[in-house]
């Protein structure tokens, strides 16, 4: 892991009054540059050909002659063949010679690769560069090992799927679409190898990846992924806060549940068991009696992270949760970054975050305004890593 002393010592050297916000463009990235222009900041895009467009054409930023925004969100792009060639140690000096302070999203970690993102990586990352690889589901010390030593409830685990006798998910990569899930719900060990088998005929997943899931009870309830923030700077109100809430559109199950009962049992084999491939989003708010579990949860969380993965969690976090019939919260998933559902608010802003902050506040713009606050406060180094 870098040394945090080192990536501390390059921001002393930023102009902190030309400061660049960078991000790979994909992902939540659109919120990222959205709220970097509404508190002033120049954004830079990190583009891979072939879908680059969005970013450098669609959302390119117009200024006028004193700099003044009038349309869109990205100053500047930079495409490579691949994503990962941002790590390039010439690609990395260009950033750092530009002020550029660098936005992880799971694209960054997924594309570019966690290794060279925590060893070589020298851009100051605004969040927790050494929590980033605890969302890999199944090694050392991931979120479900830092969400038992919090104490905090997650589904049970099923260790062998021939005890199963519930309703479970069973979780694992998709093996053609490598950043998505190939994910399946059994309710018997006898389903549980049927639908195994009909996946792995279709190629959907892998024997080796399918060996190593993780199965685990299904929590039957709506889905709320809490969209927080976490402020080290914070001197006179509550550290912690709510922006907002999201939930998901996953292919090809969203279709699966607006058709008839007679017509799913009539799905071919290759129709019958859907994909959990998440193609957008959409915003929620949650009854007010439950907020402060939500609070109880997230602090448990943050206490957590500052014991086992210091400094702790910086900035943005997602908690992702069912909620059972008797309102218990149940975490089956953590993003220790932006999450994945915050391109809802931008522009208009979270409903929680509008609330506290009496303006409109994605966590695009959160993230933004404390990067001016902490340049403000001159506590810059207390929120890169």
């Amino acid at each position: 892991m870098i040394d945090r002393k080192e990536i501390i010592d390059i921001t002393k050297d930023y102009d902190t009054e030309n400061i660049n916000v960078g991000s790979v463009a994909s992902h939540s990235a659109l919120d990222i540059f959205d709220g970097a222009v509404e508190e002033g900041f120049r954004t830079l895009a990190i583009c891979q050909y072939g879908r680059e467009k969005t970013y450098s054409h669609y959302f390119r930023a117009q200024r006028e002659s004193n700099g003044k925004l009038c349309r869109g969100v990205v100053d500047d792009s930079i495409c490579f063949d691949h994503f990962r060639e941002i790590t390039a140690s010439q690609n990395q000096q260009k950033l750092i010679s530009e002020n550029t302070l660098f936005i992880p999203n799971r694209s960054f970690t997924s594309y570019c690769g966690i290794e060279d993102i925590e060893n070589d990586f020298r851009v100051p990352l605004v969040g927790s560069r050494n929590m980033l690889r605890s969302e890999e589901r199944g090694i050392d010390r991931d979120y479900y090992w830092l969400l038992e030593k919090a104490n905090l409830p997650y589904p049970e685990r099923i260790e062998n799927p021939e005890d199963i006798d519930t309703l479970v998910m069973v979780k694992l990569p998709h093996a053609t679409k490598k950043l998505e899930r190939g994910f399946f719900t059994a309710g018997t060990y006898r389903e549980y190898m049927e639908k195994a088998e009909s996946l792995l005929k279709q190629g959907t997943i892998t024997r080796d990846d399918l060996d190593n899931a993780r199965i685990e009870e299904y929590i039957i309830g709506p889905v709320f992924n809490f969209d927080m923030f976490y402020s080290p700077i914070e001197e006179n109100m509550s550290k912690l806060e709510i922006l907002g809430v999201d939930w998901r559109f996953e292919t090809s199950l969203d279709g699966h549940v607006r058709l008839p009962a007679p017509q799913q049992m009539n799905l071919s084999e290759k129709q019958l068991t859907p994909e959990y491939t998440v193609c957008g989003h959409n915003t929620a708010t949650l009854r007010e009696s439950l907020l402060e579990e939500v609070f109880n949860l997230s602090e448990k969380y943050v206490k957590a992270s500052q014991k086992h993965y210091k400094p702790g969690i910086i900035g943005p976090f997602c908690l992702q949760t069912c909620v059972d019939k008797d309102l218990n919260f149940y975490i089956y998933d953590v993003a220790p970054r932006v999450g994945g559902g915050t391109n809802v608010h931008m522009s208009v802003g979270h409903p929680y975050g509008n609330t506290l902050w009496r303006k409109p506040m994605s966590t695009g713009r959160r993230l933004a305004f404390e990067i001016r606050r902490a340049i403000e406060m001159d506590k810059l180094d207390q929120i890169v890593t």
